[in-house]
């Protein structure tokens, strides 16, 4: 089968030399020294000056949102993973939706001002596919209406924009490192930001309010991660870079195989991780009956993202037409490091017979 993407797994003997630490000073969990080494070497690589490993990307948005303290409204993107929404809501806080911009597929953010209220606390905009928001703008508006900014960016581990990591941007940037993305520690997250306030509340939340073993400062959550899991992701974040360059040829095949295809326009002045390659078809139709052929010959595509956010059935309802849309016509295709010629070849013969 060739799926939309495959877990990188580090050589098995390098993993076993962190294990071998691990069953010595049988220490697996809390705060343990593979999780302070990974968070230190991630502040490195992020450029952040705080970095907090968590147990999932999802725990990192209810985080950042718990932050906020009291309830209200929070601007965000209907074109995105479900966890984006989900989280917002299960905080009880109440959503707002803002349609995307119809090229980036990112929050269009000339549109954010009007539905900013007295009630908003913040914009959740996600960096879609890894394609940085228009952060100038967002951060413009922010400032205006003195309400904070948080980065879902799930999608975007290794994306620079400007010259500068993407977790520069914002007060807060939240990423997933699930097996799926690019750099993982199988399962997990880490929340970024560079204020020491919002720092010290990202730390005693995620560790149920301690402060010393037998005070608190407040409410907390177990959002922790382990040893198992800050081991893998210190075998993988050296690998980084040549786990973007070897997506990056696949992409450049792709695109000189299939160069007449929809595709979303990525940031100029942005360095990419390639972590998802996305077209944009006619129709639905059309993408039903691409995914239906490439099932035939064990070819699994997703419908990332599918379907539209402002469409779940526990969310307000709100109109957003490009989104709705882009969600009807998109399709991811296989995409990863190992992904070879071949399969790429293959795959973009079944499309092109296709359309």
């Amino acid at each position: 089968m060739i799926l939309v993407t495959k877990t990188y797994l580090p050589p098995p003997e390098e993993y076993e030399e962190y294990l071998k630490g691990i069953w010595k000073r049988g220490w697996v969990t809390n705060h343990g020294p593979l999780v302070l080494e990974l968070e230190r070497k991630l502040r490195d690589y992020l450029r952040a000056k705080h970095v907090f490993l968590v147990a999932n990307g999802t725990i990192g948005l209810q985080i950042a949102l718990k932050c906020l303290e009291s309830p209200g409204e929070i601007i965000t993107t209907p074109f995105s993973y479900v966890a984006t929404a989900s989280s917002i809501v299960w905080e009880n806080f109440k959503p707002v939706f803002v349609d995307i911009d119809e090229k980036t597929l990112c929050i269009d953010a000339s549109k954010i001002e009007n539905a900013i209220s007295k009630n908003t606390k913040a914009i959740l905009a996600v960096h879609v596919y890894g394609n940085p928001c228009n952060v100038d703008a967002i951060e413009k508006i922010a400032k205006k209406y003195k309400i904070k900014i948080i980065y879902d960016a799930a999608h975007a581990f290794g994306v620079k924009y400007k010259g500068k990591s993407i977790s520069s941007y914002g007060d807060i940037s939240v990423f997933s490192f699930h097996a799926t993305k690019i750099f993982h520690t199988v399962e997990g997250g880490a929340v970024a930001t560079n204020d020491d306030e919002l720092a010290h509340k990202i730390s005693f939340m995620r560790n149920f309010g301690h402060n010393g073993p037998y005070d608190f400062f407040g409410i907390g959550i177990n959002g922790k991660n382990s040893e198992l899991h800050a081991a893998m992701g210190l075998c993988i974040l050296p690998k980084v870079a040549s786990l973007i360059q070897a997506r990056k040829k696949a992409s450049e095949v792709y695109d000189k195989l299939l160069p007449n295809l929809g595709r979303p326009i990525f940031q100029k002045e942005a360095k990419l991780n390639y972590g998802y390659y996305p077209i944009l078809l006619k129709n639905e139709s059309e993408v039903l009956k691409v995914i239906k052929a490439l099932n035939k010959e064990d070819i699994f595509p997703r419908r990332y993202f599918h379907p539209s956010l402002n469409k779940l059935n526990y969310v307000p309802e709100y109109n957003c037409p490009i989104s709705e849309d882009v969600s009807k016509r998109i399709l991811c295709l296989p995409m990863y490091d190992s992904l070879s010629q071949a399969d790429i070849k293959k795959i973009s013969r079944i499309i092109k017979n296709l359309l």
